[in-house]
């Protein structure tokens, strides 16, 4: 194709887009990338902001060590600061089957190089004497940190930015189409410009561009819902989470606490729009105070929720197509890719540049929903329905 517009367009103005958009423009390659609203204004600006390391897939830990190496040198990539801070990850459990899962959990993590601390006890009430009566045993992972996602992914975009690529705001991708050796992209009232390969990073909205090339996933839209306090005297440090999933909270320095938890809720791509119902912030409130005794009587002042992408089997999608040469795709995050965003974008850059990397993604394959995939048992506990999300 002759008189490209650029080697690269990237579909998708979240983490992922405007990470690989900072990868491919530091190795030199010209890049485009188009977002319909403003950079990070979806899921990738409204998650929890964990940075987790604990209790992940198995074969995700050598993306998500690649990734948190990047996160604990942010501010040297991006010359901007995003909190990024080191607050241990403290993972609790309610009862001993729960903390065998943690048990299986701390096992694979120390697969791969990760510290974790086994707690129980009296010892557990001397390090963390603010955790609820109904704590059984935790693990703890030092390593595991936080950030603020509001900040994040707007400072990589201006990163990017300095290193040359493209950032086109409040652009709409309304085609994607294979022309010759590479792809033609349609912009919605801006015409239509030419590109050697594609970056498929649109989130909950992807499955329109990949289902353009004879590929698709059974991708579900939904959220979790979060809530935050009013300030109280700052005391808790790790960003704790339930086994169960039915508290994610952290403390930031001001003190303020952020709560997230399951079921997850309802979001509608097409309206843009991810209500949070009362109910599930006063059920949430009250999972809160059972792990937390000393917030049982804190205000909440604010809820809201993203539109994120999920798959049955709680996997990424990640990686090159299998129909079509040249378009990558990155979607379908199932509520974690706020820590694996960095590790993500250095990869797909390296796949495009160099035809390969070195973290492996091959279980992220869009190619494994041709055979169908098992669902998991994650999936099943985590949404109010699940058979509307699996027929």
């Amino acid at each position: 194709m002759i008189g490209r517009s650029a080697d690269v367009a990237i579909v998708g103005g979240g983490l992922m887009g405007v990470w690989t958009a900072f990868f491919l423009a530091r190795s030199g390659r010209r890049v485009v990338l188009f977002e319909k609203g403003p950079v990070g204004a979806q899921s990738s600006g409204v998650n929890f902001g964990n940075l987790r390391l604990q209790g992940r897939f198995g074969g995700q830990y050598p993306l998500s060590l690649r990734s948190h190496a990047l996160w604990e040198d942010f501010e040297a990539l991006t010359g901007e600061t995003c909190e990024f801070e080191a607050t241990g990850h403290l993972y609790v459990a309610a009862n001993a089957d729960e903390a065998a899962r943690l048990e299986g959990y701390a096992r694979q993590a120390e697969a791969h190089g990760i510290a974790i601390e086994r707690v129980g006890g009296n010892e557990l009430r001397r390090r963390w004497p603010w955790l609820g009566e109904g704590v059984h045993a935790a693990t703890y992972s030092a390593r595991d940190a936080t950030a603020n996602p509001r900040l994040a992914t707007p400072a990589a975009a201006r990163a990017a930015l300095r290193l040359g690529a493209e950032i086109r705001e409040g652009v709409r991708v309304t085609d994607v189409r294979r022309e010759g050796d590479g792809f033609t992209v349609e912009l919605e009232g801006a015409g239509t410009l030419s590109f050697g390969a594609v970056v498929n990073a649109a989130g909950a909205w992807a499955l329109s561009i990949a289902e353009r090339f004879g590929e698709s996933a059974p991708l579900f839209p939904a959220g979790p819902p979060h809530f935050v306090t009013e300030p109280v005297p700052y005391r808790i440090v790790p960003s704790v989470q339930a086994v169960d999933g039915s508290v994610i909270a952290r403390q930031i320095p001001r003190g303020n606490v952020i709560m997230a938890g399951y079921p997850r809720t309802a979001s509608d791509p097409v309206l843009n729009r991810a209500p949070v119902p009362p109910a599930k912030t006063l059920a949430g409130m009250g999972h809160l105070a059972r792990t937390l005794p000393a917030l049982r009587h804190a205000h909440v002042i604010r809820v809201w929720s993203g539109i994120e992408g999920y798959l049955p089997d709680m996997l990424p999608v990640i990686g090159p197509s299998v129909t079509t040469p040249g378009l990558f795709h990155a979607f379908g995050f199932c509520g974690h890719g706020f820590q694996l965003g960095p590790g993500v974008g250095a990869a797909l850059a390296e796949l495009i540049v160099d035809g390969t990397s070195p973290t492996p993604l091959t279980p992220f394959s869009i190619g494994r929903f041709g055979q169908g995939v098992a669902v998991s048992d994650k999936f099943l506990k985590e949404f109010d329905q699940p058979a509307a999300v699996t027929s």
